[in-house]
């Protein structure tokens, strides 16, 4: 059983960087945090999980200065305050580190670090001397090798990211908050930044790690707070419970059988690739992928897969190679042309190349299938209407309108807008890439549900995955690649994380 520690929150405790007691927050017609307490102790990385749309970003921006609470209290180190700006969190030593890194991208590092402090020589002028001088000594001090004079611009996210935490470092943080931080990072770059945490925790610094990815949890976490709508289910020792109770308190049931979609009888090739290649991204690709058939792509990150798929696409030109569907040979040049030969795309980044964030739900939704609600270059907006409805009650995107802007959706429901579209469309393959990725347990289910239906309705799916339970779990077959080389191709009687590993990191 899951041994509860709420009793041990005693008040003000010595220990505790952070208390925050009997949170609640209201927007019109909506509580989103009710009577929730949270506490992080020196020296101990807290984690923060739950469901997109339980209370977490609220609770973050609360502490943060960006929401004002509507009830309850915050104490930092034992005294009450009030934060109502993110500069004013800042002086009282709590940092953040957000997905989407937030930096003045235009400066340079050491401009970012010194941001309202730049420090002044005897003539009155910056001196960037010291500032170049002491950024680098700081980024040294967390293995990170970025040049301070370089523009925020030119570094990769990863790299910026890093930026941020030697940022937060410089102000001597006593709290750091990490939100989904290994999102857009390589294994390599996981492997820094955990080092990192670790070295936060030996200097007592407290940290708040939100994240989806469970595995991260159990590897770095003493402590886990479980919320869910808006409430707080339980905080619990990470090394008392495991994962199956954790996804429970959080979507309120057991998902040991996540995995396990309903999947008939394969048919023939609907996709086949021979000889596939593009110059400094993959060579000689050959595979098909049968009616009805989940053909998964595994490998490590520079792999190749979303370059494979880009290409089949249209998005990226192909210097050799030959694609058939339906057993005719096709040439496809463009992404109008990959549409209208039936596939479709649900790309990595669906903020970017998924999704116009700026428009309605409703406009996403028909944004490929246009010509079936129009006539003669005229919309119709009740036909665009009712498409779009439809969608969305067939897929329980939660949104309180059709209307809804994309952008304020959460990360589930946005990916669920980007499947409306290729569904609108009646698309006949689909390319899932990295599906899941910021997306909850229990919109993940979904998603998967959302396979099944396709893969009822005789349709078929490559689905790229970086998550090897998800890839394995799901997969008819797995296409393993390493560095732009196809490893081999196996049989879900034959896949093996260990054999899969091997392959990916290149070892036949």
């Amino acid at each position: 059983m899951v041994k509860h520690v709420e009793q041990a929150l005693e008040r003000h405790a010595p220990e505790n960087i952070i208390e925050m007691r009997h949170i609640t927050k209201e927007f019109p017609g909506v509580k989103a945090l009710d009577d929730v307490s949270f506490d992080v102790r020196k020296g101990e990385v807290h984690a923060l999980v739950g469901e997109n749309g339980a209370g977490k970003s609220t609770m973050i921006k609360i502490l943060m200065g960006v929401y004002t609470r509507t009830a309850g209290e915050i104490y930092i180190e034992g005294e009450p305050v009030d934060l109502k700006s993110p500069m004013q969190a800042e002086k009282y030593g709590l940092g953040a580190v957000y997905q989407d890194v937030n930096l003045a991208k235009d400066l340079s590092v050491a401009e970012n670090f010194y941001m309202g402090q730049l420090p002044s020589n005897r003539f009155g002028l910056v001196d960037y001397t010291t500032m170049f001088r002491e950024t680098e000594k700081i980024l040294r001090s967390i293995n990170v090798h970025v040049n301070p004079r370089a523009v925020i611009n030119e570094l990769s996210v990863a790299q910026q990211e890093m930026v941020v935490i030697g940022k937060i470092l410089h102000l001597k943080a006593k709290l750091v908050i990490f939100d989904e931080p290994t999102a857009l990072l390589t294994n390599e770059e996981i492997e820094e930044l955990f080092k990192i945490i670790h070295m936060l925790k030996e200097q007592q610094v407290g940290v708040i790690y939100i994240t989806h990815r469970m595995d991260e949890i159990f590897r770095i976490s003493d402590r886990v707070t479980v919320m869910k709508d808006g409430k707080r289910v339980a905080t619990v020792n990470t090394g008392e419970t495991d994962e199956n109770q954790l996804i429970t308190m959080m979507v309120g049931r057991n998902t040991e059988n996540m995995y396990e979609i309903k999947q008939g009888e394969l048919g023939a090739p609907v996709l086949q690739v021979e000889g596939l290649t593009r110059e400094n991204a993959f060579r000689n690709i050959t595979f098909e992928v049968k009616k009805g058939e989940i053909f998964g792509m595994f490998g490590l990150v520079g792999s190749g897969r979303t370059e494979i798929v880009r290409g089949i696409f249209g998005a990226d030109k192909l210097d050799s190679g030959t694609l058939f569907i339906h057993g005719k040979k096709v040439a496809i040049n463009s992404p109008q042309t990959a549409i209208e030969k039936g596939l479709a795309l649900i790309p990595e980044n669906r903020k970017d190349q998924g999704l116009a964030l700026e428009l309605s739900i409703e406009v996403n939704t028909n944004m490929v299938a246009i010509n079936k609600v129009s006539a003669h270059g005229v919309i119709s907006k009740r036909k665009s209407n009712s498409q779009a409805a439809a969608l969305v009650e067939r897929l329980s995107t939660k949104t309180p309108s059709i209307h809804q802007l994309v952008k304020n959706l959460s990360g589930g429901n946005q990916q669920k807008v980007v499947i409306s579209k290729w569904l609108a469309q009646e698309s006949d393959i689909f390319i899932f890439d990295e599906p899941t990725v910021g997306v909850d347990v229990g919109a993940k289910q979904e998603i998967y549900k959302i396979f099944e239906i396709l893969l009822k309705q005789g349709k078929s799916i490559i689905l790229i995955s970086s998550y090897l339970p998800e890839v394995i779990g799901l997969s008819n077959r797995l296409m393993v690649m390493h560095e732009g080389e196809q490893m081999g191709i196996l049989n879900k009687s034959d896949f093996n994380d260990e054999a899969i590993l091997k392959l990916a990191s290149g070892l036949r």
